[in-house]
């Protein structure tokens, strides 16, 4: 070939290769077999167990609402117990949608979820980020917005969740407010919806109202709420207010107990899943006295906890068992299922989080989940966010949609056929096969550096924490903000400001209506 040809294909491979690449990949949908240990018998076994719990030992509800409600469900009901018939149970969930649309500001970016389709999700909840410059320190409302556009322009993530880190310059009763803003406003894929009380979780669902239309929320899921569990076996009137808002506006809600293995649950891993388990149904169960048919999502959040420092723990082989048994429990009947994703304990961005975080990411696409929420960002066992690890996990998740999209057989014939082009002790570099398809062939992260020691050297001898802040301020340079109605702004504002009027600022919990 002549070397003109060979230096504008390569000139060409090199341009394709260095330009920005912002465009959300459609939701993923799994063409790989699914790890799956349990036997059909131990299915049965766990589901079982948890039934027994269910009926014998009962689940608290603390929340004279929920109480009454069960009771008119024909539900067994002493004091705050609530003893649940396993029939009543499996008739209930019966009617949950086993998947689910969500839908975006943008059509193009709404992504589908349940069987074979999955979402990526950013971690949310941080009280501290390590900014830019890689500091640990608390967060601002224009971080949040920073974060926002991140998941904006990382193809592999399918929302901009809700509060990724902490607004902490803004007062706590309004933050849900601006947090719902934000993530409204920077990006135009699907979003989370804050639940930190029932009426904040309201706040939520009316601007999305404002965003979508009433009407259309009627019919189409807009957003996702989650309600965590007081494990072992307690919901409470906070998580039961905001899972009543969301449910009765036919919004997704993930039912998701706070699982720290051998301290709020029994320490054993199949011991643990059974309790989980029964935890998830008896909300999943609820969701639908609400509201028959409205949808909802078997969630959770998994840890296991050391037993020397009682810390929770991320990234441990207990850990990605029970992520393959419960999607196992989940898809037995017939629900999409959430689970946590890149999760890492470190303090820093360093060897421990990228184990901690590559394990999971392994364990929960091979489990199946649906919605793998907080896959970016997530260090010190969720008390920071960093920008260099989510920058990062954004690519691995990229890399991991690619592994779980199977393999591909539609290039197989011109492939052999540059075989026999090429013949004995050739190389394919320069043939057309190559230079057509080097691009989607072999997944090239770019965060990672595989040049020469030399090369490294030459280029600064940057490591990874180095390379993603750099590309993070790249990707903040190039940010363009998605268009959004001028009357939908105002009409947001002007639920905004007159919301943080009727709100005290100081109000540590607003009451549910």
């Amino acid at each position: 070939m002549p070397a003109r040809a060979r230096r504008r294909g390569r000139e060409a491979r090199r341009e394709i290769r260095t330009a920005p690449k912002h465009d959300m990949l459609p939701s993923l949908t799994r063409n790989l077999p699914l790890v799956e240990p349990m036997t059909p018998d131990q299915v049965l076994k766990i589901d079982a167990a948890s039934m027994d719990i269910l009926e014998e030992v009962g689940v608290v509800f603390r929340d004279p609402i929920a109480l009454e409600d069960w009771k008119r469900a024909g539900a067994t009901v002493r004091d705050e117990r609530v003893y649940l018939d396993r029939h009543m149970v499996r008739e209930l969930i019966r009617s949950i949608p086993s998947d689910i649309t969500l839908n975006a500001r943008d059509p193009k970016k709404s992504v589908k979820l349940g069987g074979p389709n999955a979402v990526f999700v950013p971690m949310t909840g941080a009280p501290y980020l390590r900014d830019l410059e890689d500091q640990r320190r608390a967060p601002t409302l224009d971080d949040l917005a920073m974060f926002h556009k991140l998941a904006h322009m990382a193809p592999a993530l399918h929302s901009s969740a809700h509060h990724i880190v902490e607004p902490m310059d803004h007062p706590v009763a309004h933050r849900h407010l601006r947090i719902t803003y934000s993530s409204m406003k920077h990006s135009d894929k699907t979003f989370m919806g804050m639940t930190t009380s029932g009426k904040n979780a309201e706040d939520v669902l009316d601007m999305c109202a404002v965003l979508f239309g009433e009407a259309f929320m009627e019919e189409h899921s807009v957003v996702t709420g989650n309600c965590n569990g007081n494990s072992p076996l307690v919901w409470d009137a906070t998580m039961l207010g905001a899972m009543r808002a969301f449910s009765r506006r036919n919004q997704p809600v993930l039912c998701s107990p706070f699982v720290l293995g051998g301290a709020n649950t029994p320490a054993s891993t199949a011991p643990a899943v059974a309790q989980l388990n029964a935890e998830a149904l008896s909300a999943l169960a609820y969701t639908q006295v609400i509201r028959k048919g409205a949808p909802a999502i078997y969630g959770h959040y998994l840890s296991t906890v050391s037993m020397q420092s009682g810390a929770p723990m991320a990234g441990t082989p207990e850990i990605s068992l029970m992520n393959f048994m419960i999607g196992q429990m989940a898809r037995h009947y017939d629900v999409p299922w959430r689970t946590s994703n890149t999760l890492g304990g470190a303090k820093t961005f360093d060897a421990q989080a990228g184990y901690e975080s590559a394990s999971t990411m392994m364990a929960v696409l091979m489990a199946g989940a649906n919605y793998l929420w907080h896959s970016a960002g997530w260090n010190e066992a969720g008390m920071h966010c960093s920008v260099a690890k989510f920058v990062v996990d954004t690519e691995q998740c990229a890399m991991g949609y690619r592994m779980a999209e199977g393999i591909r057989w539609d290039d197989f014939d011109e492939a052999l056929a540059a075989v026999r082009d090429v013949g004995p002790g050739g190389h394919y570099l320069g043939h057309a096969h190559t230079l057509q398809n080097f691009q989607r062939a072999f997944f090239m992260p770019e965060l990672f550096d595989n040049n020469s020691i030399e090369q490294w050297i030459a280029d600064g001898s940057k490591d990874v924490t180095a390379r993603a802040l750099e590309r993070a301020k790249t990707m903040l340079d190039e940010y363009e903000e998605p268009t959004l109605d001028p009357a939908t702004d105002e009409a947001l504002w002007d639920y905004i400001n007159r919301r943080e009027r009727e709100i005290p600022a100081v109000d540590a919990l607003n009451e549910e209506h």
